[in-house]
């Protein structure tokens, strides 16, 4: 029997990078097939050239044995394959029904038949054991559901074969676990998946054969139960990662950061933080863990002046910044990392160069007369790119040119570069590969043993206790309990997570 599909010497380049190079590749019926490699490896690339959005420079596709030539997405479709993208492709304001049926509409007569667009939903949903609410909208439900709705959606319009691109990245530990039996459930009912990712633990539970491509270039391609995270990680990067973090006790100064008595408003004007009392001493890390959505981005963003305040105080080093702009928090010593680094991060549409200095633009450092030294801000970024190996042709590429890890990068250089006496990292790592995390963990510590505070605010409870010293567990607005690092285990903190108390937890 043929394999479903055969990708065969793909080449693909683009301005300054080859990002396919001679790339061989066979999926066969029904496993679970992983794309493992680091961010700009080349991974997406090559699955946007199966599913018809780019087309190779050099190369042949195969699909269950035969030639074909996919144009676009819409043959691809024809073909049986379907594509889950990283960013969700939804109408947020239309009904999840609505979203699946999307261009493939039932009609009675010329109108749409939205009663037989429902009962088509429910019957997918039920066949493929994907509960949804088909008459739910979009923008009310979770991130892991909307992920069902785009499953889904590539099932309706008869895919056989999944493409799934990072399906972890903005789901939470127990979605995570829901998708796995949620993908192992499709193979047994005869469909093929191709998931790509750089989550070595995801690669271990959920797949049957891992390729890693570094670079451009398939490495190797493996059965996952005759490998470990070890030998991917290092065949991934090219050389030995240390997948745990090194640090030193931590020699703990006075308080930074103080907030006392702080409520916050969201932006349906309901009370998000609900009087939390925190400090974040000088040394040390300071996570907060908690299922998202439960106060944290509020709680980051009064810290950083995006967003006002209701009552209490936020005082750092001692002077009060409550509800002051974000510049003059900056200027006070913050550097913010933040969790969506298209929306807060990055002017996408701006160089590298650019992007290096926002926050810092009206530094006397990079101005000449009234204007800004463009000379000064690309030696400026050449620095950044070169000490945190932001993978790039140049500074002066848009920043939407790079994959997520390097946009990351790119922005926790710029914010610890600043040298800020407190460094707020929100999802620091999230998108990133071994490679990436190993540095990105390696430089927070080195802050806190500058004698800076760090508030580390992440969905990911491994990185959580890896990092920090202190963990505050948030829920519905509170802050639950203060462990030890040392104490704290994942079963209590996910106790607290779902409300219970740290007694509870023992």
């Amino acid at each position: 029997m043929p394999a479903v599909i055969e990708m065969k010497g793909i080449c693909k380049s683009f301005p300054g990078i080859r990002a396919n190079d001679n790339i061989n590749l066979t999926v066969e019926q029904g496993e679970i097939h992983v794309l493992l490699g680091e961010n700009g490896a080349g991974k997406s690339t090559l699955m946007n050239i199966l599913y018809g959005l780019y087309q190779p420079d050099e190369g042949q596709i195969f699909v269950k044995g035969k030639p074909v030539r996919i144009s676009n997405p819409n043959i691809a479709i024809s073909q049986g394959i379907g594509m889950v993208h990283q960013h969700f492709m939804l109408v947020q304001p239309f009904t999840v029904a609505e979203n699946i049926i999307l261009g493939k509409e039932p009609k009675k007569g010329t109108t749409l038949d939205i009663e037989k667009a429902i009962k088509d939903v429910e019957e997918i949903s039920r066949k493929y054991e994907l509960k949804v609410d088909a008459k739910a909208v979009v923008q009310d439900i979770s991130v892991g559901m909307q992920q069902r709705v785009e499953i889904l959606k590539t099932l309706y319009r008869g895919a056989e074969i999944l493409i799934l691109d990072e399906p972890t990245a903005v789901l939470t530990p127990q979605e995570i676990e829901e998708l796995g039996v949620i993908l192992k459930s499709l193979v047994s009912q005869g469909k093929s998946i191709i998931l790509i990712t750089h989550k070595l633990k995801e690669v271990m539970s959920m797949s049957d054969r891992v390729t890693i491509v570094r670079r451009g270039k398939i490495i190797d391609t493996l059965n996952t139960k005759d490998t470990n995270i070890d030998e991917l990680a290092e065949k991934m990067v090219g050389r030995k990662v240390n997948l745990t973090v090194e640090k030193e006790e931590a020699k703990v100064a006075a308080p930074i950061l103080e907030i006392k008595g702080l409520k916050v408003l969201d932006s349906r004007k309901l009370e998000a933080v609900k009087g939390v009392d925190l400090q974040v001493h000088g040394g040390e890390i300071l996570g907060i863990a908690g299922v998202d959505g439960n106060g944290q981005s509020d709680l980051v963003q009064a810290i950083t002046g995006l967003s006002k305040a209701e009552a209490g105080e936020i005082l750092l080093n001692g002077k009060e910044i409550t509800n002051l702009p974000p510049k003059d928090v900056i200027e006070s010593g913050v550097g913010h990392i933040p969790e969506d680094r298209h929306k807060r991060g990055l002017v996408l549409n701006y160089s590298l160069a650019e992007n290096s200095i926002l926050g810092s633009h009206h530094s006397k450092r990079f101005r000449q007369g009234m204007g800004l030294s463009y000379l000064k801000i690309r030696e400026y970024s050449k620095k950044l790119i070169k000490e945190y190996d932001v993978r790039t042709p140049n500074e002066k590429v848009m920043a939407k040119s790079l994959s997520g890890g390097n946009q990351q990068k790119l922005i926790v250089a710029r914010e610890i570069d600043r040298d800020p006496s407190l460094c707020i990292a929100s999802q620091p790592t999230r998108g990133l590969d071994v490679g990436a995390i190993e540095f990105v963990h390696k430089k927070l510590v080195e802050l806190r043993d500058e004698g800076k505070a760090v508030l580390l605010v992440s969905l990911e409870l491994d990185e959580i206790m890896a990092l920090s010293d202190r963990i505050a567990v948030m829920y519905d607005g509170r802050i639950v309990g203060i462990l030890d690092a040392r104490d704290a285990t994942e079963k209590k903190l996910g106790i607290m997570m779902a409300g219970g108390s740290s007694q509870n937890a023992e």
